[in-house]
């Protein structure tokens, strides 16, 4: 297998790309994008209707609301009405124990596993590295230990997140969704889905990088890399890790939104990922927010990227 730096590496200042190429082509890109608005701090709860349960998951009646930012990064303007239907969504990300259940069951075999390796980042060399034998449960390669079955899946593509989706039952939350869920079916206006502030009475509310750099010290908010699922508190609507620890995949295929007219080529095999991780952001705090975006190829697979499922009613 042969590898190339692609040019996004430069575009994003050589620390938050790995690209490579091989027999299929293969390109890892990382856009991570922000914004800082301060809104309103009122939230407004939806209840279940008690007919309209599912286990794990947290109901969301349709509803239009403003999707979008107009004081955040180009990607996120124009802030424009979008009309939402019912769904149901997974209240955490899905879990190592949740995906070895569907490869138990179906003999699947993950993008990275076919490429025999996948992105981890190397804090001695400051680089993206492409480790082998890296994957969903080995996150950093076969020398090391493997993932604790209740934290959140890593080395996920967008492909292995849909096949285990379609498996199970449900699929993929368009953008849409997951931004009505992250602002409480769009009721909640404050910066990141729990709030204004990333730290409160001395306590983060999330799993996120600290410092504004990548040689910054981690371990303040309790964890290096992952953590477990549902360790922070709840967004005032039941969902949990909706900003950092794990990068969200998304339905659609990454475009700009209508009225924006900054050129952009679009390109099907580019997929949406939202609410941040655990690792350094050049955009800080703000790749945390609930109206962030950002992309990555269909069959990237990285240590920071994972995914929850939706459903319809």
């Amino acid at each position: 297998m042969s590898h190339k730096l692609s040019k996004y590496f430069i575009y994003l200042l050589v620390i938050l790309i790995i690209s490579c190429s091989t027999k299929q082509d293969r390109k890892n890109i990382i856009t991570e994008i922000n914004t800082s608005e301060k809104v309103d701090t009122n939230i407004i709860k939806g209840n279940i209707p008690p007919d309209d349960k599912e286990d794990g998951m947290v109901y969301f009646e349709g509803n239009s609301f403003m999707m979008g930012s107009d004081y955040g990064a180009s990607n996120e303007q124009p802030r424009h009405k979008v009309e939402v239907k019912s769904f149901f969504i997974d209240k955490h990300p899905v879990s190592v124990a949740d995906f070895r259940n569907f490869i138990n069951a179906t003999g699947y075999k993950t993008d990275a596993d076919k490429f025999g390796d996948s992105g981890v980042f190397d804090f001695n060399s400051l680089n993206w590295l492409l480790v082998k034998g890296a994957n969903w449960e080995y996150p950093f390669g076969r020398d090391a230990s493997k993932a604790k079955e209740n934290f959140p899946v890593t080395h996920i593509s967008w492909n292995d997140a849909t096949a285990y989706a379609a498996w199970i039952g449900k699929r993929l939350p368009t953008e849409a969704e997951w931004e009505f869920a992250a602002q409480c079916g769009g009721k909640n206006n404050t910066k990141f889905s729990w709030g204004n502030e990333l730290i409160i009475n001395g306590k983060y509310m999330a799993n996120v990088w600290q410092g504004k750099d990548l040689t910054a010290k981690q371990g303040d908010d309790g964890f290096v890399y992952t953590s477990p699922i549902g360790y922070y508190e709840e967004t005032p609507c039941g969902m949990s890790d909706m900003g950092g620890n794990v990068w969200n995949w998304c339905s659609d295929t990454y475009n700009q939104y209508a009225g924006n007219n900054e050129p952009f080529e679009v390109n099907s095999d580019l997929k949406v990922i939202r609410g941040g991780s655990f690792f350094f952001d050049e955009n800080g705090e703000n790749s945390f927010t609930t109206t962030g975006r950002a992309y990555n190829t269909a069959e990237t697979s990285l240590f920071n990227i994972g995914f929850r499922c939706a459903k319809d009613i």
